[in-house]
């Protein structure tokens, strides 16, 4: 099977040896997106919800780029500096998904790229 990478200036660029997506028939598999301003580089200022939302609009970019939506991801992974978040992160999460909602999982974690408070990744089917 061909793999086609997907790559859009609307999201920050990889940090490491990685893809911002990588398509494999109908299924896209996104990299993890932390809350970069995809202009500067750098993590956006403000709480974990600004976080949430820059790293959710990150990844809808990708999405797009990969010729799908939000809509169309079957599975989330949320990852969090602080498990205190849950609630909050939940909150952002409801701006971008409406049911039924993508098979996810919310992990806590010792620490995260450029000192980020938060990262998402996801499977998208087109």
């Amino acid at each position: 099977m061909s793999r086609q990478i997907i790559h859009t200036d609307n999201a920050p660029a990889a940090i490491g040896p990685y893809s911002q997506a990588v398509r494999a028939g109908n299924t896209v598999y996104l990299s993890g997106q932390i809350p970069l301003d995809p202009a500067t580089g750098e993590i956006v200022s403000g709480d974990i919800s600004a976080q949430a939302r820059r790293s959710f609009e990150n990844l809808k970019a990708v999405c797009e780029a990969a010729g799908g939506s939000l809509a169309q991801v079957v599975r989330l992974g949320l990852y969090v500096t602080d498990l205190g978040d849950f609630a909050a992160v939940n909150a952002v999460m409801g701006e971008y998904f409406q049911a039924p909602y993508p098979a996810r999982s919310t992990i806590e974690v010792a620490g995260l790229p450029k000192g980020a408070a938060f990262e998402v990744d996801a499977i998208l089917v087109l």
